[in-house]
């Protein structure tokens, strides 16, 4: 043992970093066999290795480095995740439950220390900040149970942030109380006024400037590492920012989630890469290094030790306890909602550790600092406290919730046959990857269906180069659905009609609806639906959605869709709004439907029973006619959804025909998406007799005939 020990603490950063990785692999696992969360188990294994347990790792540049990435990463994500539509329309509970959270436990500490501690007025009200202020150190649980969205979660994350708002800024102030000594220029009040100024200019700069960064950036390039890296760098700038005026970096951090929010949604390849990348590295070496402060042996050291931390741990979770439980009460919340709301903010980590650094620093006299080494023990001990009170009762929560809502889900949702299944038309790369963009923003995540991308290929003299670059693309496209952790089904089909090509791919792969590219080669073929589109929506009665799209899905700011009158009485009448829905909630962007007043008014009921969070619009548009007066409010950023019909159905009229011609020439180079609805309900098979023909022309012969004579009267 003596031998072995002679070469700790391991030093060199490949072995460091090996065992991290090690702990960062073992400890969910033992943990699991346990029954306690895996962040406790960080912590703890960071405890065991660092210099106050088994030295076996030297707390390095690596733990200061990657734990502030953690650090800003866990508050980035919770700023990412927000619900910013629930955010609007609850504000004023945010701002209840934060200054509860915040000035209960504050002063409940402050009296504490004045009274049984015998703290300093300023040693008190230090002490009170930390306490005010919290980490969401649990907040990885929250991800594992897919609850970022919920309520109590949302309301949780909002309070932290006003409560670490005010905290930072009153550990600011007592700093520049401090600092004005007679080497200093300012006086406390004109270093306080600073400091807001500087705090308004950082703010308001931010979201001016980080969403047109984000919206040249990324309609310009989408490698998936450079959007990466400026997501990163944007989060790290403002973290740099917001600890030049004097805030710490998490506050930065979070802000720039919040801004970039409705720009990477929830279910992108982006974001997965985001939360992949956090929660496999950076946070679990964060929990590690904030494991390694802990110092276990000065709870042996006396009675003294032991008596500051119950007391220190003990007010401060009780005043969050007392916030969380108030404002559920208040909110009329359930007690499950109000366990979530404690478990959230009752845990203390780095934060907390740099607000004491902020103290040892503040003399009171000479030699003698605001804080001396029994606080700092205190509160480093009571990290540990609350870290894992906080993780238990998360966990425990999440379950309850997550039980109890799938309960839910299943009486809601199981009580109908979802057959939903998408399925992928793709042949130019250029847009394959819109589609899958697409498809990811509405499918339903609950189910946890794949994806089905069909490539069809002319079964002609060129069909073996054809099938190996369909090949090509699907292989790309599934790595692209991979990193979105989407499971995809593809097939390279021969057919020598495209259109019984797809049909017959959509009956043997079980699909729901279609989607696709819409005809943009006009060298090929000059028809506005192509050589295929027409003939394939006129012989399948399910849905099929035709996008074209000039722009990035995730830079839209608006949604405008015009419905046909009578649309209500289709059967695919609820498929395609609770696509549009999807759609608008992961894109955070409004949506506006134009159409007949009876039409708007079931659209308003489904949508705020069902999306409650979107954020929708209804204009009545009288008359079909009136689609082109739409094209005078469409902006670059903003995407036109057209329902359309199929001929011989209820809400199909004459107008209809006339909706190529319209498109191409009021929505030339304009987002766009034609949405043809499931007909017939489920029926499987297609219809085929002298009544009711499988094709179509484009323009019937009687619009020839009028055509000439109208030119033949012009003359």
């Amino acid at each position: 043992m003596s031998i072995l020990a002679s070469y700790l603490p391991i030093t060199d950063p490949t072995l460091i970093f090996f065992v991290v990785l090690l702990i960062i692999l073992f400890a969910p696992i033992v943990m699991s066999k346990l029954r306690i969360p895996h962040i406790i188990g960080m912590v703890l294994a960071g405890v065991a290795v660092g210099h106050y347990g088994f030295n076996i790792l030297e707390r390095d540049m690596s733990f200061e480095i990657l734990g502030s990435v953690g650090l800003y990463y866990i508050m980035f994500l919770a700023g990412l995740e927000m619900d910013l539509e629930s955010l609007k329309k609850n504000s004023n509970k945010f701002l209840i439950f934060g200054l509860l959270t915040c000035f209960v436990p504050l002063i409940m500490t402050y009296i504490m220390a004045r009274t049984m501690l015998h703290y300093s007025g300023s040693a008190a009200f230090l002490l009170g900040c930390i306490m005010a202020s919290n980490t969401l150190i649990a907040y990885p649980i929250i991800g594992r149970y897919g609850l970022q969205r919920h309520s109590s979660v949302q309301l949780s994350v909002g309070s932290s942030m006003i409560s670490l708002f005010l905290a930072l800024v009153m550990i600011a102030a007592l700093s520049a109380s401090f600092s004005a000594d007679e080497s200093s220029r300012l006086s406390p009040l004109t270093s306080q006024l600073f400091f807001f100024l500087k705090l308004i200019v950082f703010i308001t700069g931010s979201i001016w400037l980080i969403p047109r960064l984000a919206r040249y950036f990324l309609r310009r390039y989408s490698d998936a590492v450079m959007q990466y890296i400026f997501v990163l760098a944007i989060m790290f700038l403002s973290a740099a920012l917001s600890n030049l005026i004097g805030l710490e970096g998490i506050f930065g951090a979070f802000l720039s989630g919040l801004v970039l929010n409705r720009y990477i949604p929830k279910a992108s390849p982006l974001m997965n890469r985001i939360e992949f990348i956090g929660n496999a590295v950076f946070i679990p070496y964060f929990l590690i290094g904030v494991g390694m402060l802990i110092n276990v042996r000065m709870l042996f050291t006396g009675a003294g030790v032991l008596w500051i931390v119950f007391l220190i741990a003990f007010f401060g979770t009780f005043g969050k306890a007392v916030a969380a439980y108030i404002s559920s009460l208040l909110f009329r919340l359930p007690q499950r909602d109000g366990n979530m709301m404690f478990g959230l903010t009752s845990a203390h980590a780095a934060g907390a550790i740099a607000m004491v650094m902020v103290g040892m620093r503040l003399e009171v006299a000479p030699g003698v600092y605001l804080v001396d080494d029994h606080m700092l023990n205190g509160v480093v001990m009571m990290i540990l406290v609350t870290c894992i009170i906080s993780t238990l009762m998360t966990q425990h929560a999440s379950q309850q919730i997550v039980l109890e809502e799938s309960g839910k889900w299943k009486e809601e949702e199981g009580m109908r046959d979802d057959d939903e299944k998408i399925l992928l038309c793709v042949k130019y790369p250029d847009i394959a990857p819109q589609l899958l963009s697409l498809a990811l923003l509405i499918r339903n995540p609950k189910l946890n269906r794949g994806l089905v991308a069909l490539n069809v290929v002319y079964d002609d003299q060129h069909a073996s180069a054809g099938r190996k670059q369909g090949l090509q693309l699907l292989e790309s496209l599934e790595q692209r659905a991979s990193s979105a952790d989407v499971q995809m089904q593809t097939q390279v089909r021969l057919a020598s009609n495209i259109a019984n090509g797809i049909k017959h791919a959509f009956r043997e792969f079980a699909c729901s609806e279609i989607v696709m590219g819409m005809h943009v080669h006009t060298d090929i073929s000059p028809k506005f639906w192509g050589e295929f589109i027409q003939s394939l929506y006129n012989g399948l009665n399910r849905q099929i959605i035709l996008t074209r799209f000039v722009q990035p899905l995730n830079t839209l700011r608006r949604i405008q869709v015009c419905v046909p009158s009578r649309a209500e009485f289709e059967p695919g009448f609820h498929r395609w709004l609770e696509r549009l829905s999807r759609l608008a909630g992961q894109l955070d962007c409004r949506i506006q439907f134009h159409g007949r007043q009876e039409s708007l008014d079931l659209i308003a009921e489904y949508i705020n029973n069902r999306h409650p969070s979107v954020r929708a619009e209804y204009t009545q548009m009288g008359h079909w006619n009136e689609l082109p007066r739409l094209a005078t409010s469409m902006a670059d950023d903003h995407l036109l959804v057209v329902i359309s019909a199929r001929k011989g159905t209820i809400s199909y009229k004459n107008a209809i025909e006339r909706l190529p011609d319209e498109l191409q020439k009021y929505y030339s180079g304009k987002n766009l998406i034609i949405i043809f609805p499931d007909q017939y309900g489920h029926q499987k098979e297609d219809r085929m007799s002298f009544t009711e023909a499988q094709h179509h022309e484009e323009k019937s012969i009687y619009d020839y005939i009028l055509k000439k004579l109208e030119e033949f009267r012009r003359r």
